[in-house]
């Protein structure tokens, strides 16, 4: 499949996701200052952020991941359910499951709501999908 066409298709299925006004904020400016160094995710958490439907900070989003959460999702490929905790780069440490919403996975959680699937492709440029299971939030 040409990657234009694959492109459009993958777009046309991203679920719909919420984001705080505060955490839009300061993800798109991540982003931004990431491009350079890591631009495939940089531009992909950028375009999370700016297809988000933003809400205030306020807003009851429990079941929303956003950052700071403990989540467990689904690998829809190989039936794997990990836990883990969405945090900023300089908070990522994998040997406590705490994983940078600057990866691949960690763009493609944000702002997904238990129950919902989404695609996502790998440093591999492998396609995959994850499926949020639970979401809860640190007090």
């Amino acid at each position: 499949m040409p990657q234009s066409i694959q492109n459009s298709f993958t777009a046309a299925a991203l679920p719909p996701i919420v984001i705080t006004a505060s955490e839009a904020h300061r993800l798109s400016a991540l982003a931004d200052s990431s491009m350079a160094v890591f631009p495939r995710v940089a531009q992909f958490l950028a375009r999370e952020t700016d297809r988000a439907q933003v809400v205030a900070d306020d807003a009851d989003l429990h079941d929303v991941v956003r950052m700071g959460s403990r989540l467990r999702y689904r690998d829809d490929e190989t039936g794997d359910v990990r836990e883990v905790v969405l945090v900023y780069p300089h908070e990522a440490d994998i040997a406590l499951r705490r994983i940078s919403v600057l990866t691949p996975v960690g763009a493609a959680l944000i702002g997904l709501s238990v129950g919902q699937t989404i695609d996502f492709q790998t440093p591999s440029h492998q396609t995959r999908a994850v499926t949020i299971l639970a979401v809860a939030h640190q007090s």
